[in-house]
């Protein structure tokens, strides 16, 4: 039932309370599907290495979003790692702009990203659109030209997708290392899982 309390609480935001119970219900079980299928990504990949740059700048993309802790680095990693910094020179060469997106306060985003001048929006409250929307204006970028990066469904998937930006699901660095509501969206994820590989929307042979 947990999944339900979640979902409902998203849809009380969404569904017109003018509308009798039937219809609302209706709107409900549709908002419900709609809600599981932006959970699913674009691409599903281990690390943020593994994601073909070349590729997506042949496509169009000039801009990233990606989500700190475990994403880039660990959850409580200070710094980039050398091979990090190695990905972010490649990041740069190829002409893509990048912003840290993170949901972490200004002291924890501030301290690894400022050394490296990368621009960032802290205690970012993902997946609603307002940091994701300040990210692409920093970035000068419309949607169709911009890429999520994160290791969270509900927060970096859910908030691009509904968007129609172009997301990225790596797996997470370091799960041990992840705060309490982290760890709810955990399970609260694998209760998702269920329904999109029931759906079909999720296959075995995809990374996660």
């Amino acid at each position: 039932m947990l999944h339900h309390c979640c979902i409902l609480i998203y849809l009380t935001e969404q569904v017109p309370s003018c509308l009798g119970w039937h219809s609302r219900f209706y709107l409900y079980k549709i908002e419900v599907n709609v809600l599981f299928e932006r959970l699913v990504p674009k691409l599903r990949v281990n690390t943020v290495f593994d994601i073909n740059l070349e590729e997506l700048h042949r496509q169009g993309y000039r801009g990233i979003i990606t989500d700190l802790d475990n994403t880039l680095v660990g959850a409580k990693a200070p710094l980039a790692t050398p091979e990090l910094l190695l990905w972010f020179a490649k990041v740069k060469e190829l002409g893509f702009k990048l912003v840290i997106v993170s949901n972490n306060n200004m002291e924890r985003v501030s301290r690894f990203a400022t050394p490296l001048d990368i621009q960032f929006v802290h205690q970012a409250r993902k997946p609603i659109n307002t940091p994701f929307l300040k990210a692409m204006k920093l970035m000068e970028l419309q949607p169709e030209q911009t890429i999520v990066v994160g290791d969270q469904m509900l927060t970096d998937v859910l908030g691009g997708n509904r968007l129609g930006l172009y997301t990225v699901l790596v797996l997470p660095i370091s799960v041990k290392d992840e705060g309490f509501g982290t760890r709810i969206n955990r399970r609260v994820e694998q209760i998702a899982l269920t329904r999109l590989r029931k759906q079909g929307l999720w296959h075995e042979e995809d990374k996660r």
